[in-house]
């Protein structure tokens, strides 16, 4: 397959990483791959052929293991409002990371005051995840380990080296195998919805120790649905969905669906049940895509989405849109895209956010194969 239909000058940086060769199937090369590490490799839940080189080694792609954190105020000269941000609300503590920074680290590992937190992002899949970097009793520091699994970056940690697999959060080779990272709730939202959503947020710095062209996306043209070359396998496409088509990717309990943003974004608004439990799915106007242009904030709008379960109490409410609000139709409350009643008698609640992200097709179906497709 040809890689290069991506990508022009302004992705030279990545270039290693985009072209991603398989490891040989040697007993001999996969043990030289490992050298220098001290991963349990004869622990491990995959096949070793399954790992890629992304090019750049261990720590090639930083980490950003000490953030530091600024008002909004001091972010309007290099964040524009339409920028995508991973918007996490924690422990009363609510954060803004600029895509525009994680896009050239992938990883920031911080606290919601005492909850180690690492918040993830994959440009490849355009897969933004949060965990609690606890395990039995330790606290985790991960890094990018240069190797991709499906085009997904795996992580490592920093104490046993095990890998992790980023958009699941699952240990799959080394010593912590089988072991699984808990999920935070987050969502990509624009920095002016942030803003209003959580007025006193702080936003992550560009002071992160490294010199890095923030504000421009390495990736050009990368989110692009007509595209056709892809970093992985043919066997490893799901033909129901275009490869690179933007979904909303859903887990509850042991069940998962996927709600393209081709549905989403017309609608607005999808009331919805998966087993037993009623859900919505949110999708309006607001974030820029990170990967689309050359500069950030001159992108085309991809919208911002978010997925509840639509309860309050013993209420199950039905939602709909109205000149443009975000309304439930039982009590007439209006909603914004974080889930909150902002006006109406339900204001002040709020609906508990599901398991859920935004991903290209291809890497969500290629983990959750048995994912189920919202249809109109």
């Amino acid at each position: 397959m040809n890689t290069f239909k991506f990508f022009n000058k302004s992705t030279l940086f990545f270039l290693p990483v985009l072209l991603s060769l398989p490891l040989t199937h040697s007993a001999n090369a996969q043990k030289n791959v490992f050298s220098g590490w001290k991963t349990d490799v004869e622990k491990r839940s995959i096949d070793l052929n399954e790992l890629k080189s992304g090019g750049p080694p261990k720590d090639g792609i930083p980490s950003i293991d000490q953030p530091v954190y600024i008002s909004q105020d001091e972010v309007k000269q290099w964040l524009g409002d339409r920028e995508p941000v991973i918007s996490v609300d924690m422990n009363g503590t609510a954060r803004a990371y600029p895509l525009q920074i994680l896009i050239w680290h992938e990883i920031a590992n911080t606290w919601f005051n005492d909850t180690p937190v690492s918040v993830t992002f994959c440009p490849l899949c355009y897969s933004a995840l949060v965990f609690d970097r606890r395990v039995d009793g330790e606290t985790l520091e991960l890094g990018v380990s240069g190797f991709l699994r499906h085009s997904d970056m795996v992580m490592y940690d920093r104490s046993t080296e095990s890998l992790w697999q980023q958009i699941t959060g699952e240990a799959i080779v080394g010593s912590y195998t089988g072991t699984q990272l808990k999920q935070i709730p987050s969502q990509i939202i624009s920095f002016e919805q942030f803003r209003e959503i959580y007025p006193d947020g702080d936003i992550l710095s560009r002071e992160t120790g490294y010199n890095r062209s923030y504000g421009r996306n390495p990736y050009a043209g990368y989110d692009d649905i007509d595209r056709s070359s892809m970093f992985m396998d043919e066997s490893d496409l799901d033909g129901r969905l275009r490869p690179m088509q933007k979904v909303i990717g859903v887990k509850i309990g042991d069940r998962q669906k996927v709600y393209p943003y081709s549905i989403t974004k017309e609608a607005g608004v999808i009331n919805d049940i998966i087993g037993e439990q009623p859900l919505v799915i949110l999708h309006t106007g607001g974030a820029a895509s990170a990967m689309d242009t050359a500069q950030i904030d001159q992108s085309r709008e991809a919208g911002s989405t978010g997925s509840f379960l639509r309860t309050v109490g013993d209420l199950v409410l039905h939602f709909t849109t109205e000149n443009g609000a975000i309304v439930d139709r039982e009590t007439g409350s209006r909603w914004n895209i974080a889930g909150q009643a902002v006006d109406g008698p339900l204001k002040g609640k709020q609906l508990e956010p599901v398991s859920s992200g935004d991903y290209f097709a291809f890497a969500w179906l290629v983990f959750y194969p048995e994912s189920e497709i919202h249809e109109l």
